[in-house]
């Protein structure tokens, strides 16, 4: 099972689009927040995609701060961000994923790409996808979780 990170396209639909042309066989989409009308517009050209989406500290609208989902018995923590302050620390984030009962926490709103296995949780951030035109590429088999950074040409 492959699935697409962005997080932070701030309007830049174009990156958003080509990461999706590069990423054609994915099956999920998961966007960490602050997008625009970019992500429908996305939603609309691909909608045999599934999404998860949250709201991002620029976001206005009906988003939910938090989002869960399970892929082949691994759980993933989807939010944003901000609500933990993951500008100062992960230490929240990782709480609140591990309280969720997540192996992986998916966020955003730092603009800087992360990867990393705290534990036997991983905390990942795919960059900005408006800004430094990176993103994460995901892939489930099996129950384990081979996570990458890729960024735009």
């Amino acid at each position: 099972m492959k699935i697409i990170v962005v997080s932070d396209t701030h309007g830049s639909y174009h990156s958003f689009k080509r990461i999706m042309e590069l990423n054609k066989n994915a099956d999920i989409v998961v966007h960490c927040g602050d997008s625009r009308d970019e992500l429908e517009n996305i939603k609309l050209e691909y909608p045999d995609k599934t999404y998860y989406c949250v709201k991002g500290n620029c976001d206005f609208g009906m988003l939910p701060l938090t989002e869960t989902f399970t892929v082949e018995g691994v759980k993933f923590f989807v939010t944003h961000g901000h609500i933990y302050n993951v500008k100062y620390s992960l230490y929240e984030l990782d709480l609140a994923a591990r309280e969720a009962g997540a192996q992986v926490a998916l966020f955003g709103h730092t603009h800087i790409a992360h990867d990393e296995l705290n534990d036997g949780v991983r905390l990942f951030n795919p960059g900005s996808a408006g800004y430094s035109k990176s993103f994460g590429v995901i892939e489930v088999k099996n129950g384990q979780v081979l996570s990458n950074i890729a960024y735009l040409k």
